[in-house]
């Protein structure tokens, strides 16, 4: 199941229409419940089809915008071939998440939760009160949510995303201040860190600050984590623009781990995506990634590729099929697999 990914948020969507993530979303940072305009977007913008009229107009609201309602369903099927060994299929539901916003002083105070609900036991994803001036231009959030730190990808097994160790599968607790204005995107967050739990305490402050012009944006991120099992600095570039039909996403990410034998581990990874808008409904996603686990220890580096190709039918319903090349060095096998899957991904 650890090679299946889990998430929601596809950022070359923002990049292709030249919006924040803010602009769809109730999250200032992406991801999750979508708002009124998020809704309206996925009806008119990204299917290949429009929705009976019968059900057009759904928009998640409730009680004149006090109450806000989502979900996301995905199911998929991967197939993963080892050489030496037998390929294995694993399928069923990847996640069942529900998602509610509850204004309780309407455009200033809110709670938002992001609750888990399948496989397995419900778990809480994301659970905060968010204080904030209309139009989310000053914001504070306190509670347990996703960090920010580069691109908020729907595959949190990215190199990049495993890495960083920032995804919207590893939530953390603490406080964080934010500004949205219409060129910049800032936020700043005190937490404990994904990685400080049980014996391992500590805490982590995190940064971001994202450039937005109408050719595209440019950001970067930093992160400072101080814990007992070992600290850990972080670092992040990362960038987005559209050619024609086609919305780019690059990221590269550095990371010093201290807490080894042998001292210091530095540690970087690489992504360049590239979505093209085949039509409206059908999106072709062309992925190459880089790691080096450490800069001391030559030819140690893993690559992967993915082409991904997306169907929207029609609004809410979402067909995604792809193949992944994985490479390594040539003594470990794992490390150079091959993936396919097929995943039906549902939202409301």
């Amino acid at each position: 199941m650890a090679l299946m990914s889990m998430a929601q948020a596809e950022p070359y969507l923002a990049i292709r229409a030249g919006l924040k993530c803010v602009a769809c979303h109730v999250n200032p940072t992406g991801g999750g419940l979508r708002n009124a305009v998020g809704n309206t977007f996925a009806q008119n913008v990204i299917p290949a089809n429009a929705l009976p009229e019968a059900l057009q107009g759904w928009n998640g609201s409730l009680f004149d915008d006090r109450l806000r309602l989502g979900g996301d369903l995905r199911t998929a099927t991967t197939r993963t071939s080892v050489s030496g060994q037998p390929t294995r299929s694993v399928g069923g539901n990847e996640q069942t998440r529900l998602y509610a916003d509850v204004q309780l002083i309407k455009d200033y105070l809110g709670a938002y939760l992001d609750q888990q609900v399948a496989p397995g036991k419900s778990e809480r994803q994301e659970a905060y009160v968010r204080l904030s001036t209309p139009g989310l231009s000053w914001y504070a959030k306190a509670g347990q949510f996703y960090l920010p730190f580069g691109w908020r990808l729907q595959d949190s097994l990215a190199f990049v995303r495993q890495l960083s160790g920032v995804s919207m599968t590893v939530p953390d607790k603490g406080l964080e201040l934010g500004h949205e204005s219409d060129e910049w995107s800032l936020q700043l967050v005190r937490s404990n860190g994904p990685g400080n739990k049980g014996g391992t305490t500590g805490h982590q402050t995190t940064a971001q600050a994202i450039w937005m012009q109408p050719w595209g944006r440019v950001g970067a991120a930093a992160a400072q984590v101080k814990s007992t099992a070992g600290n850990r600095q972080a670092w992040g570039l990362f960038a987005g623009t559209t050619t024609g039909p086609v919305a780019w996403l690059a990221e590269f990410d550095m990371v010093s781990d201290a807490g080894y034998p042998e001292g210091k581990r530095r540690q970087y990874a690489t992504l360049l995506e590239a979505n093209w808008l085949v039509q409206q409904g059908h999106n072709l996603k062309l992925t190459s990634e880089y790691l080096d686990p450490d800069r001391r220890v030559a030819h140690d580096n893993k690559v992967r590729y993915s082409l991904v190709y997306e169907y929207t039918p029609f609004a809410f319903v979402q067909l995604r099929a792809g193949y992944r090349k994985f490479g390594g060095i040539p003594q470990n096998t794992i490390d150079n697999r091959r993936q396919s899957f097929v995943e039906l991904h549902g939202l409301f």
